[in-house]
């Protein structure tokens, strides 16, 4: 099973900001983000995400025996960002490849080094399952998250092809 070890939650640099797994109780907070963040990447209105894909994304989060995970950034209470990542197998590797998929932060806390902190606790994360990267992909319009991206990865010069079937 590609499942990491429980990590407990920690705080970032600026000890304001609470990086932790996302709980059931945190749907509420969680679900605008998830909105955002999709609306930020053009699947909102008539091309928005059918309500079963975000029902069953949320319901991953909390099955054990399912490889993908979220963590949540949370300031007084209140939910700041997100970070959805899995584990995957590689032909290359032994060990599991840890794929950060979705990281959002709210736009009122942009700035602030949430991004930054969600990413790092990615990284702690995949360094416990004994995983030997993490990587990513943003949209090449992206430039302000290119420029975080930038400053904590590298470029792996690979080019995304896809066919939706």
């Amino acid at each position: 099973m590609l499942r990491p070890p429980r990590l407990p939650a920690s705080e970032d640099v600026n000890d304001a900001v609470l990086i932790r797994p996302v709980a059931p109780a945190d749907h509420a907070g969680w679900k605008p983000l998830w909105d955002g963040y999709n609306a930020f990447y053009g699947r909102s209105g008539p091309t928005a995400l059918p309500d079963e894909v975000s029902r069953t994304t949320w319901a991953r989060f909390h099955d054990p025996a399912e490889p993908v995970h979220a963590l949540v950034a949370e300031r007084d209470g209140v939910l700041l960002g997100l970070a959805h990542y899995l584990f995957h197998r590689s032909t290359i590797q032994l060990e599991p490849s840890c794929y950060l998929q979705d990281l959002f932060t709210a736009p009122a806390a942009r700035g602030q080094g949430v991004g930054h902190a969600l990413i790092e606790h990615v990284y702690e994360r995949a360094k416990a399952a004994h995983s030997p990267r993490v990587y990513w992909q943003t949209h090449e319009t992206n430039a302000t998250a290119m420029r975080l991206y930038d400053q904590l990865a590298e470029k792996s010069g690979f080019v995304v092809y896809r066919r939706l079937l």
